[in-house]
């Protein structure tokens, strides 16, 4: 089994490969609600995935997306997209100024990585959905997370 580390900072993505069978773990940050400030003083400028968030009047934090950002990096996007000033969408900027919204991030250097984790994220929200391919590297893909928030998207 060869394990490559991805890049050697918290939060990030570790892979194991067995054969054609890769074997990711995905090690968030802690969700932490969207202020502009925080985002440019905490937020790393480099590549990754993250998931945005909205607490609802009942205080459940409720997905609003998964995505990946490679150019730009994930303080630039993150930023950008939960800041109601900067989203253009009408039915985002409403949903941004009605909710707090909050994002938790994972910081991983490999497009074809984000690819084969989008894909496996892909493949639990929306099944059979075929619109978010896999890099084509290996057979099969499985994925853990770990989540200082105890919040895991996946069982």
């Amino acid at each position: 089994m060869k394990q490559e580390a991805l890049i050697a900072a918290d939060p990030i993505v570790t892979k194991l490969i067995d054969n054609d069978i890769a074997y990711y773990t995905l090690r968030w940050s802690r969700i932490t609600k969207a202020d502009k400030f925080t985002i440019i003083n905490s937020v790393p400028a480099q590549a990754g995935i993250f998931e945005l968030y909205y607490m609802d009047d009942h205080k459940k934090l409720n997905l609003i997306r998964v995505s990946r950002v490679w150019y730009g990096g994930l303080r630039s996007r993150l930023r950008r997209l939960t800041d109601p000033e900067l989203e253009e969408d009408a039915e985002r900027r409403a949903l941004l100024e009605r909710y707090d919204c909050y994002y938790r991030y994972s910081v991983i250097g490999s497009r074809d990585d984000m690819q084969d984790i989008l894909f496996f994220f892909a493949g639990r929200y929306m099944p059979g959905d075929t619109t978010v391919p896999h890099s084509g590297r290996y057979a099969e893909i499985y994925l853990r997370e770990e989540s200082p928030d105890k919040i895991v998207t996946i069982d």
